[in-house]
């Protein structure tokens, strides 16, 4: 019999309080299991999974791993970790942590969305951490230099969460300006020029015959057919979906940015369909009545369809998104439409679409092509050469 894998659990501090670090190698139903409960917090720059300190979460932890894992115990779990100070100017952890609260409501005043909050709020708080022998008013540009250095490349973070990390560090500095770090010395690193993943419509097609619950094909086919992003299809109300006039109103969108969508007339007999069996209350996808369904679900089903349909890409509800933009170029639809469709700022986002877009490509042939058609119409012998032919 194949042995469990195994999860370790060790007791430290960590943000000022007494926690449970759950330590494991990469496994997706756990994580699955991990999210359901919705109390643990993932540390990004320690690659762990944490939940505070009590004999009720201990339970937790056994009952989520209970049967699929073996739970071990460091030595750390008996012991009460050492109170850990902080030397930002000499202020206790928890005041650091009160300050690190007050940047969020800084940002807030300054009207971020509530995904930017969260994301700059984790990035500033491990990084004060990982920092936290260091006077916090002798802290230097060679200081986040150094923390890049040992925590972002060892640990492959992408470029995309180190220019993040680096515009959250901006923000903070501004807010909090007594340190060393010269804020426009900071510089992000440059951009990766990543050509989107496009799934063929052939394939489109198979993923959603492949998706047998009602209410998750609903869901995918809502994604591809209007260009969403998740948060969007996440904050759909019903009251925004008007079928009369075949149109979908995306309110507050990335930017706080409204727009008006098509409503795929494919797609209609199939929402109500799902209307009427599921009875959602406020939102199209609700996971508990009046609430919204949650991004991880949504990413876990999609999952499961694409292995049922045997695509292998690598696929995530972005995905759909970029699909769509790119059917609708390849379609003959005008780049200015779909910016307008997609809720792009600046033309130069949606002309990435160009890129994937195979319609002209399909019409350039290969020097190889042209050179085996030569030597077809070619009267000297070896003209009916085949590249398939053994030599």
């Amino acid at each position: 019999m194949k042995p469990l894998p195994t999860v370790v659990l060790k007791r430290n501090s960590l943000k000022g309080q007494d926690r449970i670090f759950v330590i494991f190698d990469y496994n997706a139903v756990f994580i699955e299991r991990i999210k359901a409960s919705r109390k643990f917090i993932w540390s990004a720059s320690n690659r762990f999974w944490y939940i505070n300190f009590s004999q009720e979460n201990m339970e937790l932890i056994e009952r989520s791993f209970h049967g699929i894992a073996k739970v071990v115990k460091d030595h750390s779990i008996y012991e009460e970790p050492p109170q850990t100070t902080d030397t930002l100017k000499g202020i206790q952890l928890g005041k650091k942590e009160a300050l690190i609260r007050s940047f969020t409501s800084y940002l807030k005043g300054k009207r971020y969305s509530e995904s930017t909050v969260r994301t700059y709020y984790h990035l500033v708080a491990d990084f004060l951490n990982n920092v936290s022998d260091i006077p916090f008013a002798d802290l230097t540009n060679r200081d986040v230099e150094r923390f890049i250095e040992e925590i972002y490349v060892p640990k492959n973070y992408s470029i995309s969460t180190q220019r993040q990390f680096i515009s959250a560090l901006k923000l903070f500095i501004l807010f909090f300006p007594n340190t060393k770090i010269k804020n426009l010395e900071l510089t992000r690193p440059k951009r990766s020029k990543f050509l989107p993943t496009v799934l063929s419509q052939a394939e489109v097609i198979d993923l959603l015959r492949c998706t047998k619950n009602l209410k998750h094909r609903a869901i995918l086919a809502m994604i591809y057919s209007a260009g969403l992003r998740i948060s969007e299809l996440l904050n759909l109300r019903l009251k925004h979906i008007d079928i009369d006039r075949r149109q979908v109103i995306i309110k507050n969108g990335k930017g706080r940015k409204d727009r008006n969508v098509i409503l795929a007339g494919s797609l209609i007999p199939l929402i109500l369909n799902y209307l009427q069996t599921y009875m959602p209350m406020v939102y199209f996808a609700e996971g508990k009545p009046y609430k919204s369904y949650s991004a991880e679900s949504v990413r876990a089903f999609l999952k499961r369809s694409c292995k049922a349909a045997n695509i292998s890409k690598h696929v995530t509800p972005h995905t759909l998104r970029h699909s769509y933009a790119t059917h609708l170029l390849e379609n003959g639809t005008d780049i200015r439409y779909i910016q307008e469709l997609l809720g792009h700022a600046k033309p130069e986002t949606t002309m990435l679409y160009t890129h994937v877009a195979k319609t002209d490509l399909m019409k350039i042939e290969s020097p190889l092509d042209i050179a085996l058609k030569s030597m077809l119409k070619d009267d000297t012998p070896g003209g009916g050469i085949r590249l398939s032919e053994n030599y």
